[in-house]
């Protein structure tokens, strides 16, 4: 297969899929090397493709896009996944993790979880190595972008994490603006 036939098969796999393809998965599928997929993603994404590494894999993000909304929540290490589920049962899509440390400033990750699966993976990796959830140097602080198909949903999902007792108060210097900075 030429490149330009397994650069349009990627773009082909990640339009007919709604969960992050690894990309070893999709070098297998290929025929090639993970790195040639790294390469390949990369000349797409040059292409105007808006190809979005997250920590299942590869996705290609949608456009007309759904409704997203920061929330700030706070709590301990060990309700992590009660907190990814609840957003993620009620049909929101956690997009990222940001900590604002007063010392270091913004620290942002994307995750792109979307499913269970998707964040179990996510919490079994954390378990299996020496790193740490970023919360933990801002005592359990954090913030979320999430999107969801409608503003009641992000409502819903507000309504959830004050149950759970996660959701935090915004204070006026972490609105989103001033965080995606």
């Amino acid at each position: 297969m030429k490149g330009h036939e397994r650069r349009f098969e990627i773009l082909a796999l990640l339009e007919g899929s709604t969960e992050a393809i690894p990309g070893a998965e999709i070098a297998r599928r290929c025929g090639v090397s993970r790195q040639v997929i790294v390469h390949d993603i990369a000349l797409l994404r040059r292409e105007g493709n808006d190809i979005v590494s997250t920590h299942g894999g590869y996705v290609l993000a949608r456009s007309g896009g759904p409704c997203r909304r920061l929330f700030k929540v706070c709590h301990d290490e060990d309700r992590v996944q009660e907190e990814l589920f609840a957003i993620i049962d009620l049909g929101g899509t956690v997009e990222d993790v940001i900590v604002n440390h007063r010392v270091f400033g913004k620290i942002d990750a994307k995750l792109d979880l979307s499913s269970r699966r998707e964040a179990q993976r996510f919490l079994d990796d954390l378990l299996s190595s020496k790193s740490t959830l970023l919360c933990k140097v801002t005592s359990g602080y954090h913030f979320h972008h999430v999107s969801a198909d409608s503003e009641e949903v992000l409502d819903e999902i507000e309504e959830e994490l004050v149950r759970l007792g996660f959701l935090a108060e915004l204070r006026p210097y972490e609105s989103d603006e001033e965080l995606s900075r």
